[in-house]
C-alpha cells in the first residue's frame, strides 16, 4: 500500500538514509532526503556490505554496481596479530549473494544516484522538528523549513531527531579508538609478503581489520581497535601519526608492520555507542541505524543494520500506508529490535568470528523472506 501524496522526510543522507530514501520511492512514496553536509566527498574510509545486504541493493537495482567497483573476498580470515597463526577461516561465500567490500565514498556515491532527481538536498542542518499532530515541521539552521506527514530520523549517533523523542543524551564513548588508513597497493609491492584480502589481526587488546576497497584491488585499507583511556579533543576525528601506530602495535606481525611502513595518512576517531534505547519512534517521528542503536564497528555490521531498518521499514509502510504509520512504526520495532540489539551486543564485545564459527545467522539472513511478526511481539 503506498501512496504519492503524504510526503516523507528523511533526515540525514548517509548509507541507511539514502537506501531508505530508494527503497520508498520505488514502492511509490513521496520522500526527499536532507543532509546537513554541503556535499558527499571521497572520505578514506573503506566498508564492509555482506550478502544481507546486497539482497536489500538488489531491489533499488544497484547490486551489480556495488559488486563492479567493489573486491569481492572469499573469506575471512582471523589472525594472531604476533605470531600470524590463523584462528579462524570463514566462508563468505554461499549465503544467496555476494560479500564486498568496498570504499564507503564510492558506495555513498551509488546509492546517492539511485535516489530520484531532485529529492536529495545538500546543506540543510536541522535545527528543530515539531510534531503538531497532524504533520512534522522541519526547520533548518539555513532558514528554510519543509512539512511532512512522517520524518525518519537516519541522522547518526548524535541525531537531532533523537533528542526530540529522548532528549538531549551525549553517547558513551567506548574507550577505544580506530586508527584508519588507506594505502596505494603499489606500496606494498616492495615487500616479500602476503596481503590477503579480508583478514583481521587480534591482539590481547587491540586488532587492526585489513582489506582492499576497489574491485582493481588498488587500494588497501585498515581500521584498528586500541584501547585510549579518554577523548580528549572535540572533534568527530584527528590527525595520528606513523609512529603513533608503530607504538600502537610494537613487536606485532611483519605484515601489520609493513602495512604502518607504507602508511602517508592516518587517522583516529573515538569509537560511541549507546545503551538500547526504551523506544525507536514516537507519534510521526521513527528513527533507524545509528541514530537508534550504535555500536562499535567490530562485526562491520554497522551500516547493514541501518541498511536492514531501511528495508524492513519500507516493507511495514507498504503493509499499512502513511495514514497508518503508528502501525507501521510498531511493525518496524516488533521485526528489527531482537536483531538490532543482538548485533549490537555482539559487536560491542568484538569476538565476532574470532573462531572458527558459522555467522550465516547475520551473512545469511534475507530480509523479505522473513515473516512480519505481529506489532505487539516488541
Amino acid at each position: 500500500m503506498s501512496s504519492g501524496n503524504e510526503k516523507i522526510a528523511i533526515i540525514g543522507a548517509g548509507l541507511g538514509g539514502a537506501v531508505a530514501g530508494a527503497l520508498l520511492q520505488h514502492a511509490g512514496f513521496n520522500v526527499n532526503v536532507y543532509e546537513q553536509a554541503p556535499s558527499f566527498a571521497r572520505l578514506g574510509a573503506g566498508i564492509h556490505m555482506g550478502p544481507n545486504v546486497l539482497k536489500i541493493f538488489e531491489r533499488i537495482g544497484v547490486d551489480q554496481k556495488v559488486k563492479d567497483i567493489s573486491s569481492t573476498p572469499t573469506h575471512w580470515f582471523s589472525r594472531d596479530g604476533i605470531t600470524g597463526d590463523y584462528l579462524s577461516r570463514i566462508p563468505l561465500e554461499g549465503y544467496g549473494a555476494t560479500y564486498c567490500t568496498v570504499h564507503r565514498g564510492d558506495l555513498q556515491a551509488i546509492q546517492c544516484d539511485a535516489l530520484q532527481p531532485g529529492t536529495l538536498h545538500f546543506g540543510k542542518k536541522l535545527a528543530r522538528v515539531e510534531d503538531s499532530g497532524s504533520d512534522v515541521l522541519v526547520e533548518f539552521e539555513d532558514g528554510t523549513s519543509v512539512r511532512a506527514d512522517i520524518v525518519i530520523g537516519a541522522d547518526g549517533i548524535n541525531s537531532r531527531v533523537r533528542e526530540t523523542l529522548l532528549g538531549e543524551e551525549k553517547p558513551n564513548y567506548s574507550g577505544w579508538v580506530g586508527h584508519r588508513a588507506l594505502i596505494s597497493a603499489d606500496k606494498l609491492k616492495k615487500f616479500d609478503l602476503t596481503f590477503e584480502d579480508c583478514v583481521k589481526w587480534w591482539g590481547p587488546d587491540r586488532h587492526m581489520m585489513v582489506y582492499y576497497t576497489t574491485a582493481r584491488r588498488d587500494e588497501y585499507y585498515y581500521v584498528t581497535g586500541v584501547p585510549h583511556p579518554a577523548w580528549e579533543f572535540d572533534s568527530t576525528f584527528v590527525d595520528s601519526s606513523r609512529e603513533e601506530m608503530a607504538s600502537a602495535f610494537e613487536g606485532y606481525h611483519p605484515i601489520i608492520q609493513a602495512l604502518i611502513e607504507s602508511t602517508d595518512t592516518v587517522t583516529k576517531w573515538p569509537l560511541f555507542n549507546r545503551n538500547p534505547l526504551p523506544l525507536w519512534s514516537k507519534g510521526r517521528l521513527v528513527l533507524l541505524g545509528d541514530a537508534c542503536h550504535p555500536m562499535k564497528p567490530h562485526m562491520a555490521q554497522g551500516a547493514a543494520m541501518a541498511i536492514e531498518d531501511a528495508a524492513m521499514l519500507t516493507r511495514c509502510l507498504q503493509e499499512t500506508g502513511v495514514s497508518d504509520f503508528g502501525t507501521a512504526f510498531k511493525l518496524y520495532e516488533a521485526n528489527r529490535r531482537d536483531r538490532a540489539t543482538r548485533v549490537q551486543t555482539v559487536s560491542n564485545a568484538n569476538t565476532f568470528l574470532l573462531d572458527q564459527e558459522d555467522p550465516s545467522w547475520v551473512y545469511g539472513y534475507d530480509i523479505y523472506a522473513e515473516p512480519l511478526k505481529s506489532e505487539y511481539a516488541a
